[in-house]
């Protein structure tokens, strides 16, 4: 595996451009002549519109357009956005309610775009937009995560979007009336909003009779794809660009109102159009992550064995089927359904409701975190209920080596792992041996320390399929085109030393480019945990053709057979000539033979088969009992991520997730009001994490290669936050059950902990 584990520690070479102002971000990059927008938007939850006047704002000085969904449909748009959906239990499909691009006949959330303005400055559109008219007949707002209330769909009866279930319900029901122990766990999965460094934005221009659309997205032929869905042209008239985002984290994965309106816009007037959200804007129509709730139930043998699982959540969809919403919290959630333990009698049922709230979506792990998280919370209540040191509940019910490849009772196939050997190395890394010392020194200051432990499992998502380009350049020098897309990850840095690892191009001649939907001809974007490892997986294959070309040029240039010449990652060797030509050298000598068919090779290629990483997350937090307030103290992560090319860039993604798991444990708070208003959409009251609020995070590699792809790599993308939430919540509980704390649910605020403190010690008087 040498070949696919040189594992250098090379640093981002493109932080250098964003460190220094060169960045390309979309609000950067706006032609200058574009006209700017402004979305008027919902100002209640629900409510039925009764009259829509925008002729004032469209006489308004400065404005070119003001554009309804009324308008859109005179236009012939498409208005319905895609929404995923998923079977009920009774066989019949989930509820597809309609998802207009602007609101339609009804309002049914705070923030929902209503109009768009268009005009020559920002300021002029804001004034159009104060002469909008907008008349409604108020309706209750639904906001609770259950059946009933006011119907926001009529497709959906109670507001139920779907009633999913996987497993035999039958053989896990009488396991259950069989065990010798059940414990049972009840904890909820609070809403956060995403908050990625830059918001969404885009703009659009024509280009010749074509239209291009610029997206700070994770990809750009889905968005191609559902543009000319919606606009009802061609997807060959669209060319959709993605430039450097800052940040996506699964919300940037979709499509929103904005762009379809604002490419139908640039159409309709011929000229460029912008649009860049701001930051309330964005808490406001932006998808939301996670909000659901776990019934989760584990049954056990006399031994300790776990002999059934069994799961009901009830999941929020928000007030539309988001683009991927209904599969997250049932099929995405079943992958990892029983993480690392030998248990095939498992049952999943899960509901989703419509409720007056933003749309729920992609967050970082998408599904995987929060089958993670419950099933750890469980697996750590268990331990204390039956009496067992939860490291040896663990070993005792892993799936052993000599198991894989291993089929889950939900049907992915873990190809390898280790799970013991990884969990014994995070018992040296993070000390446990140390733990009770310092739990005493804290009980001595009057403080409360608790210890938690998550192992985790990810399944890697998305299209298994990626296409890699690589180009020589008249310059000398090597384009890589790739169908994923850069949202920080270090996607440059690690493309660039890939292929330079496999072909002995100097990684600083070779430039990635991505985000263009003309310049290859199909991707899959970015997005669970896919990217590295497909990606590469492609530029394997791809070098693989360009070295069989080059051998075959190479025969008459060097006079001997093809079969005779071999290629070292360096240069190109054999016997009988003392030429050793470099792969641009040979692309030189191709060029000047007029052989331009040398000069780019291209590849699709499809995994065979997903990878699984996993690791062991160990988290011990501080609580001041007297204030409520919690430190996240000490966290280390030891991960099987399989073979690695960058371990700074992997460390870099696992320090990232384990930060939005904490801030989601500790601080992220969404709070809406009764009435559907969000309380939380200002950075002064939607609480981030801040430097202080994160210790050091020790990471280390412990890899297992994966037999599913031949470079033995696995993804990291979302690892750290799968493993963070339970991490850091068993740790919490952990430090709380000594004041006789038995429920304690995410997010730990200072006033949350205080109070679960608080009421006990009232209870016990």
């Amino acid at each position: 595996m040498e070949k696919f584990g040189k594992s250098q520690p090379v640093k981002r070479t493109e932080d250098v451009r964003f460190l220094t102002g060169e960045g390309r971000y979309v609000d950067d990059i706006a032609p200058a002549s574009a006209l700017q927008t402004f979305v008027f938007r919902s100002p209640v939850a629900h409510a039925v519109i009764t009259a829509l006047d925008v002729s004032d704002a469209r006489d308004a000085n400065g404005v070119h357009a003001v554009y309804t969904v009324t308008d859109l449909e005179a236009a012939g748009l498409k208005i319905g956005m895609r929404g995923a959906t998923v079977p009920n239990r009774d066989g019949t499909d989930g509820a597809a309610p309609m998802r207009p691009v602007l609101a339609k006949d009804r309002l049914r959330f705070v923030g929902e775009p209503v109009a768009v303005v268009v005009a020559d400055t920002l300021a002029h559109a804001r004034d159009a937009a104060e002469m909008i008219m907008l008349d409604y007949d108020d309706l209750p707002a639904k906001m609770d995560i259950d059946a009933g209330g006011e119907t926001i769909h009529p497709e959906a009866s109670d507001n139920v979007a779907y009633d999913w279930h996987m497993g035999d319900e039958a053989a896990t029901n009488a396991a259950f009336e069989a065990a010798a122990k059940v414990v049972s766990l009840d904890v909820s999965d609070n809403r956060i909003i995403v908050n990625s460094m830059e918001p969404r934005g885009c703009y659009a221009e024509p280009e010749g009779d074509r239209i291009h659309v610029a997206i700070n997205g994770q990809g750009v032929w889905g968005p191609k794809d559902q543009l000319a869905e919606v606009l009802d042209i061609p997807a060959d008239d669209i060319r959709v660009t993605n430039p450097d985002t800052g940040g996506g984290f699964g919300m940037k994965g979709m499509m929103y109102p904005e762009y379809f309106v604002l490419a139908h816009a640039a159409r309709d007037l011929g000229r460029p159009v912008r649009w860049m959200s701001e930051r309330t804007e964005a808490m406001l129509s932006d998808n939301a992550g996670r909000d659901l709730t776990s019934l989760t139930e584990l049954a056990f043998d006399e031994n300790n064995k776990i002999t059934a699982y069994r799961v009901l959540n009830k999941a929020n969809m928000g007030a539309y089927n988001s683009q991927f919403a209904q599969a997250i919290q049932t099929a995405l959630f079943s992958k990892v359904l029983m993480g690392v333990y030998d248990v095939q009698t498992t049952y999943l049922r899960s509901v989703g409701y419509y409720t007056n709230t933003t749309q729920v979506d992609a967050y970082r792990g998408a599904g995987r975190p929060e089958a993670i998280y419950i099933l750890e919370r469980a697996m750590d209540r268990a331990a204390r209920e039956l009496g067992v040191d939860p490291l040896e509940l663990r070993r005792i019910n892993f799936i052993k080596p000599d198991q894989f490849p291993y089929v889950t009772a939900t049907g992915e196939t873990y190809d390898v792992g280790d799970f013991n050997k990884v969990l014994r190395r995070a018992e040296v890394e993070a000390d446990l041996a140390g733990f009770a010392a310092r739990k005493e020194a804290d009980a001595d200051k009057g403080l409360l320390r608790g210890l938690g432990l998550c192992y985790y499992i990810e399944s890697i998502l998305g299209d298994p399929s990626e296409t890699t380009k690589v180009e020589y350049t008249d310059e000398g020098r090597v384009n890589i085109y790739v169908g994923t897309q850069s949202n920080g990850q270090g996607h440059e840095t690690v493309y660039a030393q890939f292929l330079s690892d496999q072909t002995g191009i100097p990684a600083d001649m070779i430039d990635v480019v991505q985000g263009d939907s003309d310049k290859i001809k199909v991707g899959g974007g970015t997005g669970g945990s896919r990217s590295v490892t497909v990606q590469n997986n492609a530029t394997v294959y791809t070098v693989e053709a360009m070295t069989e070309a080059f051998t075959d040029f190479l025969a008459d240039e060097m006079g001997v057979p093809a079969s005779d010449i071999s290629f070292d990652d360096e240069r190109f060797r054999a016997d009988g000539s003392n030429m050793t030509p470099t792969m641009l050298e040979v692309a030189e000598m191709a060029r000047e033979k007029g052989r331009d068919d040398l000069l780019v090779h291209e590849r699709r290629v499809t995994l065979a088969a997903r990878s699984y990483p996993n690791g062991c997350h160990v988290s011990e937090v501080v609580i001041d009992p007297d204030t409520g307030v919690t430190t996240c103290d000490r966290y280390t992560v030891v991960d099987d991520f399989g073979n690695l090319i960058n371990p700074m860039l992997a460390e870099g993604q696992v320090h990232g997730g384990v930060v939005q798991g904490i801030g989601q444990a500790l601080t992220e708070h969404v709070i809406f009001d009764e009435d559907g208003q969000l309380l939380t959409a200002t950075f002064m009251d939607y609480a981030l994490p801040r430097a202080d609020d994160v210790p050091m995070i020790g990471f280390t590699s412990e890899p297992v290669p994966s037999t599913a792809n031949v470079m033995g790599m696995k993804g990291c993308g979302e690892a750290g936050t799968v493993g963070a939430l339970a991490a850091v919540s068993n740790a919490v509980q952990d430090a709380l059950w000594e004041r006789g704390v038995r429920q304690a649910d995410m997010p730990f605020t200072p006033s949350k902990v205080w109070e679960l403190i608080g009421d006990v010690a009232v209870a016990a008087e």
